[in-house]
């Protein structure tokens, strides 16, 4: 049983004018596609291992060494990208009250998280990634990660993640990230981040 490309849970052009149909389709049908099929390639080395890519990410150690990395990488961008598409949507929600009130606790208000969480994403020199995860202590952190690294690696559950690789905006936004973080606040699913939080804290 092969780790498996899902489907996106709505149409290629479900999110424009945010996120434009082109870059959905090279991003989920090329980049996305292509973690997969190389995480795949790396587990046929060690069929020993297993395919369980969140418990091998939480214990990279024990990963052989010949494929480490390679799983760090094509790993954790299946699981990164699985992540985020499941956490756009093309119907606007709203933040429900108890995570609200808990990012209210956390940041000061909501918009001192959407701050907070724009300049994490902004500033990630380079490829990679911005999370709102649940940390060890059940409670809310934003950090953000260089190329594919999941937070999981550092025993985190990330509930709502931003990839700021330029794949993900260029199309559209070209060098202007900014743009492409603010317009990302219009189509995130918060039932889902919620539904996320809830199985974590």
């Amino acid at each position: 049983m092969a780790i498996i490309l899902p489907d996106l849970p709505y149409a290629y052009d479900a999110l424009e004018p945010h996120i434009d149909a082109e870059t959905m389709t090279l991003h989920h049908d090329k980049h996305h596609a292509t973690y997969v099929a190389n995480a795949n390639a790396a587990l046929e080395k060690h069929p020993e291992i297993g395919e369980d890519l969140v418990a091998l990410l939480s214990n990279v150690e024990n990963i052989p060494a010949d494929i480490r990395q390679a799983l760090i990488n094509n790993g954790g961008g299946h699981l990164n990208h699985a992540l985020f598409w499941e956490l756009l949507s093309p119907d606007k929600t709203e933040v429900p009250a108890e995570l609200a009130a808990e990012i209210a606790t956390t940041f000061g208000s909501f918009d001192d998280f959407q701050a907070a969480f724009t300049t994490a994403a902004t500033t990630r020199f380079g490829s990679g990634w911005a999370f709102l995860v649940v940390n060890k202590e059940g409670k809310l952190e934003i950090v953000s990660t260089a190329n594919q690294d999941t937070p999981i690696m550092n025993g985190l559950t990330p509930i709502l993640a931003l990839d700021v690789w330029e794949h993900a905006y260029y199309l559209n936004y070209r060098n202007v990230r900014p743009n492409y973080i603010k317009a990302f606040f219009e189509i995130i699913n918060w039932n889902k981040v919620n539904e996320l939080y809830q199985a974590a804290k």
